[in-house]
């Protein structure tokens, strides 16, 4: 059933304008009476039968509201180093439809891709739609916000405040398996490299701050691939892909 985020699912009725609007109207050609899933954004959905359907508003009735059951219960950040912007649309796309919560972009010695202010303010309004399409497709109750992008250094000063921060290094010699184990409870921190990785020294300010150095494991694998990796391991480990 197609899905759409809206402000609120706690009134009676609800007007959806603009792209989705079209979206509905002349992509999907619903027509009135028929059924969509409208979300807040925050965890709520509500089933919602259309009463009028034009190009420029959609009137929907609320049907039903309940809490998301496709929405992880666990909080996990992706800090991104910054790779070539194709392979950043590749990663925020299946990191969305894997649970992520927060996707941060971090500019580290080793990005190749370096945009300026302007150029990266485009990318984020590119980035943030396919978030948005991502979190419909897969279900998602919480539309992920990618985030202003950060250096390095800030990114791990923000990151040290997790609960569990995770730094992705390939001379890591700690298991992920480990860290998971004395994962208790908050938010999870993660930080995967670009196509260069990481330098030593970002590596020791890294762990000087309190982030975990941890491993994939033995083979060496390409950006976009790690975070997808990471981020499908710890939802196995946390019990987010079991059908419940």
């Amino acid at each position: 059933m197609p899905r759409f985020f809206v402000e609120s699912v706690e009134s009676e009725f609800v007007e959806i304008t603009g792209e989705d609007a079209r979206h509905i109207a002349l992509s999907l050609r619903m027509k009135n009476g028929e059924h969509l899933v409208l979300c807040d954004g925050k965890g709520r959905e509500a089933d919602a039968v259309i009463r009028e359907a034009f190009p420029e508003s959609v009137v929907l009735d609320i049907i039903e509201r309940k809490d998301s059951a496709a929405e992880p219960k666990t909080e996990v950040i992706l800090y991104q180093a910054l790779p070539k912007f194709d392979k950043l649309e590749y990663i925020v796309q299946k990191s969305v439809e894997l649970g992520v919560s927060r996707i941060v972009p971090v500019l580290t010695s080793r990005c190749i891709s370096r945009p300026d202010e302007k150029t990266m303010k485009k990318k984020l309004e590119r980035l943030r739609k396919i978030a948005d399409e991502a979190a419909k497709q897969s279900g998602r109750g919480k539309l992920p916000e990618v985030e202003e992008m950060l250096t390095f250094k800030n990114a791990v000063l923000k990151m040290a405040r997790a609960e569990t921060p995770v730094f992705f290094f390939e001379h890591a010699t700690f298991p992920l398996s480990e860290v998971m184990a004395k994962h208790s409870g908050g938010t999870i921190a993660i930080m995967v490299g670009s196509e260069g990785g990481f330098s030593d020294e970002e590596a020791a300010f890294a762990t000087e701050h309190g982030l975990l150095s941890t491993s994939l494991g033995p083979r060496i694998l390409r950006c976009e691939t790690a975070p997808v990796a990471a981020l499908s391991a710890i939802m196995y480990a946390a019990g987010e892909m079991e059908i419940k």
